[in-house]
């Protein structure tokens, strides 16, 4: 019986629960023996000239070993999209948490201290905190550009698209901003060679992007960067590559003689890593009162913040808008615009969620509008199981998919029918606390950069096995999937293997984990490279045992090789066939290209409670299809389904980077920016389904942020629902109790109007 597919407990947890992890913080790497402490002093207002930094102060202050400002800085200007960032601020401030000077100190205990005493003179500039105002132009960023629009695409939109229609609705959808606030927040350790080369121990999702990033940003050859990631707390995509601080904590190192270590408050998590989604959507949609939609158009308002780093997540957005559904016709544009806020970066699902969210909530307006179920609207527009490869009006061309089962499949498990009579029953009486029934249909794009990845197999002397891969996981459990891959492949017992990744001296090429790529490239390069091994061992084998190489099997019960139909003339192990190779490996390097993306899919329910006199909103169900194709281990695939689905109902429900008006971050710390914890959320009841794809040859679909992609819109479904009978026809994300209260009370001074 095959290992793959079984449920098999995550090797790695062992340590994580027992000695503990190995992060940031944690390193006794002999290198770093005597390292200097570094913190960032860094901007409090978020727009200003910086008119002079004093740092004589701050320098004399005990254990400080230096502080460095731009004007210290001798590195070419970093490049951020359409604007160089610079590495420290440089006569302009334009984000509250901007890093304005560097200060290296003997312990860490003296450095909030010293940043204390470092004088910086601001000279307050107006600030541009949203879209619409940034839109203006009335104060621009950068003056070089002349404008706050760094971006348009698309937009095209024909004047007849919605001509044919009997019904068209319309409606701006805010999908918030959010801060990553991963577990273990960034940090970095680095020091300096007597080769002149530099090693960075940095909390990275790809050792070798942040290897290229670092190497361009010191001027350097790659070759003389070394990239190593210990374990890794959480990185949901605000940690793909190498921030501006790790290029600097890089050059204080070299210019101040010393080992640098780093590791950053929560407050500067919160106010200065990259944060995520932040897009305003507008969206129309238009078809036939009997639930066919003829059009669908989207417009995306992409905030990019202070600096843009990552354009192409609006460009998702419109590749991924017409979701799940066979419109004829769709219409896609976007404009991203800077503002004074933290730059936006990748997280989870990037671009992706905001495509989900506009269609679905589209489409539950579009059968509100109609006085039809939503579930019935979908039923009628998603595209069918034959018409797979599909090509969409946006470009995107979905592999495989059976959207109309997941959907059915979802509400059958959740008593759909059932729920919708308590629903009407509940308003019939008048029952204050209402019942709220919310719904999405997604899919998604996994594996899209198209790059592919490395795989290296390693057969010793004694029978084990090393993989080294390019991917590099922060909790998604490689180590355990890529050994039972293995363990299947080979024939040798899990315990014998290791993965090792994340070190660019060990793994010379790589691209890394994001975008749920990394079971379709780093586990298809690590298999083919299992393949390579057995074929080169085939002809060892055969020399071995005296026989023709077509003749010979791999027992992978036993891990042996024998002659086909002689099992009981014996064999030949692994460790026969390592030993052969003398002072050389039996091993296999290779590079898995050929692997297209894929398009995983579902569809969630959600169940809410809304208690109408409070505004409290009570997560009671989530009932989710998620069909990424085969499942290696549904462990750690179920554990993935549960983050997604948690952090989508945290966003739906809770989660918001707010600013106000002067560009001031007034959810920076943990006791107001809020998310639900395990007590706070239901047991998830998840139903399966599994689709494979032609595009890589172990037939998954990444699995990755897919959950969160489909619950997001489903509980913001949820609470709309439950508020509809009372003539509340939408409650922006995030559905907090503050807000659905406010939408209440807008609701009843309505209806007393009206009366």
């Amino acid at each position: 019986m095959s290992i793959v597919g079984t449920r098999v407990v995550r090797v790695e947890d062992d340590k994580l629960i027992t000695t503990g992890g190995t992060y940031i913080d944690d390193l006794r790497e002999d290198a770093l023996t005597g390292a200097v402490h570094a913190t960032f002093v860094r901007s409090p207002i978020a727009h200003a000239t910086v008119t002079s930094i004093d740092t004589s102060e701050a320098e004399a202050a005990p254990g400080v070993v230096a502080v460095y400002t731009a004007a210290d800085l001798d590195l070419a200007p970093g490049k951020a999209g359409p604007v160089a960032q610079p590495w420290l601020a440089d006569g302009v401030v334009r984000y509250v948490g901007e890093p304005v000077a560097v200060i290296l100190a003997e312990h860490r205990y003296q450095l909030a201290d010293a940043a204390e005493l470092v004088d910086v003179d601001y000279e307050p500039l107006d600030a541009v905190a949203d879209v619409d105002t940034a839109a203006t132009d009335e104060v621009v960023l950068h003056p070089d550009l002349g404008t706050n629009v760094v971006q348009t695409h698309g937009g095209e939109f024909a004047e007849d698209t919605f001509a044919d229609c009997e019904v068209v609705v319309t409606r701006t959808i805010d999908n918030q901003r959010v801060a990553p606030a991963p577990l273990e927040a960034r940090g970095a350790a680095c020091a300096w060679g007597d080769d002149g080369r530099v090693t960075l121990w940095l909390s990275t999702q790809n050792a070798h992007l942040a290897r290229s990033a670092v190497a361009k940003g010191l001027g350097l050859d790659a070759a003389r960067v070394r990239i190593v990631t210990p374990d890794v707390g959480g990185g949901f995509g605000a940690k793909i590559g190498a921030d501006p601080e790790a290029v600097v904590l890089a050059w204080a190192a070299r210019r101040s003689g010393r080992p640098v270590r780093w590791s950053e408050t929560r407050y500067e998590n919160l106010t200065a890593m990259t944060h995520g989604r932040a897009q305003r959507n507008t969206v129309t949609i238009g078809g036939r009162r009997d639930g066919t939609v003829l059009a669908f158009r989207l417009e995306v308002v992409q905030d990019a913040g202070a600096y843009p780093r990552t354009l192409y997540l609006p460009t998702l957005t419109e590749m991924m808008a017409p979701g799940v559904y066979r419109f004829p016709r769709v219409e896609a544009g976007s404009r991203a615009v800077v503002t004074n806020t933290t730059p936006i970066g990748a997280y989870r699902g990037a671009g992706r969620p905001e495509a989900t969210a506009a269609v679905e909530r589209a489409i539950d307006l579009f059968a509100a509008e109609i006085g039809v179920d939503p579930a019935e609207v979908r039923r009628k527009n998603l595209i069918p199981a034959d018409a797979f490869p599909y090509t969409t009006p946006t470009g995107a061309t979905y592999d495989t998919g059976d959207y109309a089962a997941a959907l059915d499949k979802v509400l059958d498990a959740a008593g759909y029918a059932e729920l919708r009579e308590e629903q009407a029953r509940r308003r019939a009486a008048g029952d204050p606390v209402a019942l709220g029934l919310g719904m999405s249909a997604y899919v998604e794009i996994t594996g899209g950069d198209g790059r592919g990845d490395s795989g290296r197999v390693v057969i010793h002397r004694d029978g084990s096995v090393t993989a080294y891969t390019g991917v590099s996981p922060h909790g998604q459990g490689i180590h355990t999937t890529f050994a039972m891959l293995l363990s299947d492949r080979l024939g040798v017992p899990m315990e014998k293997i290791t993965v090792r990744h994340g070190d660019t001296d060990e793994v010379p090429k790589g691209v890394g984990t994001m975008g749920s790529r990394s079971l379709q490239f780093g586990g298809t390069a690590v298999r083919k490279a299992a393949d390579a091994v057995i074929e080169k061992a085939r002809e060892w084998a055969a020399d071995e045992l005296e026989a023709a190489p077509d003749d010979l099997e791999l027992d992978t019960a036993t891990g042996a090789w024998r002659v086909r139909g002689a099992a009981s003339a014996g064999g030949v192990s692994w460790a026969e066939l390592a030993a052969r190779a003398g002072d050389g490996e039996l091993s296999a390097d290779v590079w898995a290209d050929e692997v297209s993306p894929t398009f995983p899919f579902g569809a969630h329910l959600a169940v809410v409670e809304v208690d109408t006199l409070t505004g409290k909103v009570a997560l009671r169900r989530i009932v989710a299809v998620d069909d990424a194709g085969p499942v290696l281990n549904p462990v750690t695939f179920t554990g993935q389904r549960h983050g997604g689905l948690a952090q989508g109902a945290a966003q739906a429900l809770l989660e918001v980077m707010h600013y106000d008006a002067d560009g001031n971050p007034t959810t920076a710390t943990f006791a107001d920016y809020s998310f639900p914890t395990a007590a706070e959320l239901p047991d998830f009841e998840l139903v399966e389904m599994v689709t494979p794809t032609d595009r890589n040859p172990l037939g998954v679909k990444g699995i990755g942020e897919s959950a969160t992609i489909g619950s997001t819109p489903a509980v913001h479904n949820a609470v709309v629902d439950a508020l509809a009978h009372l003539g509340v026809t939408h409650v922006d994300m995030p559905t907090t109790p503050l807000r659905v209260w406010e939408a209440l009370q807008e609701a009843t001074t309505r209806v007393r109007k009206a009366d």
